[in-house]
């Protein structure tokens, strides 16, 4: 019985070298053995054995019992890992703890939480792009407000917005009276619609933290290149524009 590819690299992954597997594996193999007989069963330098076997003893994968000479056995697998994950869930904590002390007055000194990324996009493919790389991640809340020239980024963006909504994600569309009524069907599956006249401009506001501001008049241009947005990770902004939508819903009419 030799262990799989598969499992060794995994086992690797977690943190086992190479001599700590080859012994845990000989142990699984023939039960229990000593220093002498692991070394020549697994491969493993004799000088080297007696520190793979302390290693592995520590991180919970092996026993001894109290037999002269000693006698080494392999412990189940699930004990192993479970003592692994609980050692490295530990480590992970202090240096969590060493690094966000030092390095966190460090991030806000320098001011660099006051420049959040802003972009600023053109063409409806370019922008449909990052509308649908800002909404993988929502996970409450998406609002759209989408003038009539939006109807290119409702057809990339139905698939997604069925996926959000299968996902529990509320959906609230606010679109302009001249929207076809084909593409209100669609999305109305979806999501809650409301209707605005003469609606100027659109957006995308995701989780309240990520915007997409579409720009007029440019967004009615026939041209694509011409559709230019503005994309930011900015929470005040995004509040604001989700404020600014609230008070378009007020003045709408549901369908």
């Amino acid at each position: 019985m030799s262990i799989s590819d598969k499992t060794r690299k995994a086992l690797e992954k977690i943190g086992l070298t190479s001599y700590e597997i080859r012994t845990f594996s000989a142990l699984l193999k023939s039960g229990e053995l000593t220093a002498s007989e692991l070394s020549q069963k697994s491969g493993v330098p004799y000088s080297k054995i007696y520190e793979v076997l302390g290693t592995l003893e520590d991180k919970g994968w092996i026993g001894t019992d109290d037999s002269r000479p000693t006698k080494y056995f392999a412990k189940s697998p699930s004990t192993g890992l479970e003592t692994t994950k609980q050692k490295m869930e530990n480590d992970f904590s202090e240096n969590q703890s060493v690094i966000l002390n030092e390095l966190v007055p460090l991030y806000e000194k320098s001011g660099t939480s006051e420049k959040p990324d802003i972009w600023v996009l053109s063409g409806a493919i370019n922008i449909a792009a990052k509308i649908l790389e800002m909404v993988e991640t929502c996970r409450n809340e998406v609002m759209i407000a989408l003038p009539e020239a939006g109807e290119e980024l409702v057809k990339q963006a139905l698939p997604k917005l069925r996926s959000l909504h299968d996902k529990g994600v509320e959906i609230t569309i606010l679109t302009s009276d001249k929207m076809d009524k084909e593409y209100i069907k669609a999305i109305k599956r979806v999501a809650t619609v409301k209707i605005k006249k003469g609606l100027f401009g659109g957006g995308i506001i995701s989780d309240k933290k990520y915007v997409v501001i579409l720009l007029g008049p440019a967004v009615a241009a026939e041209n694509s290149s011409d559709v230019v947005a503005i994309w930011a990770d900015h929470a005040g902004l995004a509040g604001f524009a989700r404020q600014y939508f609230e008070y378009l819903l007020k003045d709408s009419q549901t369908i």
